[in-house]
């Protein structure tokens, strides 16, 4: 295995407001509290910016840098301006990452890497797996009739956690 890739590594996968931001967050303290280094890749549907107009680094981009990275004593941050370039793979996107033990994806739905589904059937939209042979699991408030995948509560952080350290399915080789 190469270190610059995580350990283990898990998508999760639903529609938008089934609750993955809200799980990723319950869930990344439950795992560090395990010991475990986790990092996240958070894929955005839409225009987005973490950079402020008049700040300095907005005025570097706008000057034309590919590149900027704001840094502090707290944190840092690179943003890459694509000015055209095709959008990185998730591949590419991990490779950036620093080691961790766990890196959890938000998004990419489409990706071949394994996934569980979190499903809301109150937002009266279709489950995915039955078209995604990746989702390995499926989360949801009730326990599905018919599923033959496993089903995990979704209000029971611990437990998806355990899953997800027991399930070889998530391990990197």
């Amino acid at each position: 295995m190469s270190s610059s890739l995580p350990k283990r590594l898990v998508g999760l996968a639903g529609w938008s407001g089934s609750g993955k931001t809200t799980l990723i967050a319950k869930l990344i303290p439950v795992l560090t509290a395990r010991g475990l280094k986790v990092s996240t890749v958070k894929h955005a549907h839409h225009a987005f910016n973490i950079d402020q107009p008049g700040k300095d680094s907005w005025l570097h981009r706008q000057a034309g840098a590919t590149e900027v990275i704001v840094s502090s004593a707290n944190r840092f941050a690179l943003i890459h301006e694509l000015r055209g370039a095709a959008e990185p793979s998730l591949e590419e996107l991990l490779s950036r990452l620093s080691p961790a033990d766990l890196v959890i994806i938000e998004g990419f739905r489409h990706g071949s890497h394994p996934k569980i589904e979190i499903f809301r059937p109150e937002l009266d939209k279709p489950p995915l797996y039955p078209d995604d042979p990746m989702i390995v699991a499926v989360a949801a408030p009730k326990p599905i009739a018919g599923l033959d995948l496993p089903g995990l509560p979704l209000n029971d952080t611990e437990a998806i956690a355990g899953f997800i350290l027991a399930s070889e399915l998530f391990a990197i080789e």
